[in-house]
């Protein structure tokens, strides 16, 4: 990476809000904690006005962007209708930019529906990709070439990245910023924008950080957001109650009818997907990481991880 590394957002018509605003957030924070990323934003030579009504100021065309190698450009999802529309594919000028780019070694990322401009441009062909779930049944008939990947967060192919959908662009741009700045900045930046927990490229486009937060229960989100953060104190379920100002019986049962699981078989599905992105740090021993999640030693996490559906490898 450069001394300054220039992260270039272009907005598309149509576009959708968050699959843009959610990774320029990411690195405008990185920027602010002083990693060396200038912003820059560019369109298709033509107003914008998002899916939402959201219109955009004036903004230089693409053509005008000089990057260098080093350097990202994002493309964020869009409505489905402009991408299947005559006048995307008349871009032949942009689309010949973005090969141009990457020619070069400016890395291109997608974001959602983004995946839809690389394919159109021929810079797919024959690479791992993904897009939303709701898309990739017609990425891969759209075009045949790709190798799309079913339920993937985010892929990497000789410097193209793809990424699912709205908040996966999140999960992406941090990665990113970990490939730059290491694994603690990273935390800290997804720390600063109160993200759950970052995923990474293995993880599904499902997260156990999400999947059992489906209800209206303030005291069961707190308890759940304390367990998330707090997994190396082994907390007793008596010290859970107290957290939430419920008795054990009451806790116990209400947990388990808004969510669906137990509070056990929970902090264990917590406590693997922590161990899961804390095995692709290389400076942490098994011993550390089975106390960083609150296991009793190594011992327990290796037994627990062969009795879970897990597929991957446990060093």
């Amino acid at each position: 990476m450069s001394p300054t590394s220039q992260v270039i957002f272009v907005v598309p018509p149509s576009v959708h809000v968050l699959d843009l605003t959610g990774p320029v957030q990411v690195f405008y924070e990185a920027a602010e904690y002083g990693a060396p990323y200038r912003l820059a934003y560019c369109s298709l030579g033509i107003p914008v006005t998002s899916s939402a009504g959201l219109n955009f100021g004036a903004m230089a065309s693409f053509a005008d962007i000089e990057a260098q190698p080093g350097d990202s450009i994002f493309l964020p999802g869009m409505d489905m209708a402009y991408l299947r529309s005559s006048a995307f594919k008349q871009e032949t000028d942009f689309f010949d930019w973005l090969r141009q780019q990457h020619k070069k070694g400016v890395n291109l990322c997608s974001v959602c529906t983004g995946a839809f401009i690389l394919a159109q441009a021929g810079l797919l062909d024959g690479r791992k990709c993904t897009t939303h779930w709701k898309r990739i049944e017609e990425l891969q008939t759209t075009y045949p070439r790709l190798v799309v990947q079913h339920d993937k967060l985010f892929t990497k192919d000789t410097g193209i990245y793809t990424s699912a959908g709205v908040t996966a662009g999140i999960d992406l741009a941090l990665a990113i910023v970990e490939e730059h700045q290491g694994p603690l900045f990273a935390t800290k930046i997804a720390r600063e924008l109160v993200v759950y927990f970052r995923r990474g490229e293995g993880h599904s486009q499902k997260s156990v950080y999400l999947d059992y937060r489906n209800h209206m229960n303030v005291a069961i989100h707190r308890m759940q957001d304390w367990l998330i953060t707090n997994l190396e104190a082994n907390a007793s379920l008596e010290e859970l109650a107290d957290i939430v100002g419920m008795s054990t019986r009451n806790l116990t049962r209400t947990f388990r009818k808004e969510t669906g699981t137990t509070i056990n078989a929970y902090t264990t599905l917590l406590r693997l997907e922590l161990a899961h992105t804390l095995l692709h740090n290389p400076g942490m021993t098994m011993e550390a990481i089975a106390a960083k999640c609150g296991f009793r030693d190594a011992r327990q996490l290796r037994r627990i991880w062969k009795k879970s559906d897990s597929v991957l490898t446990i060093k």
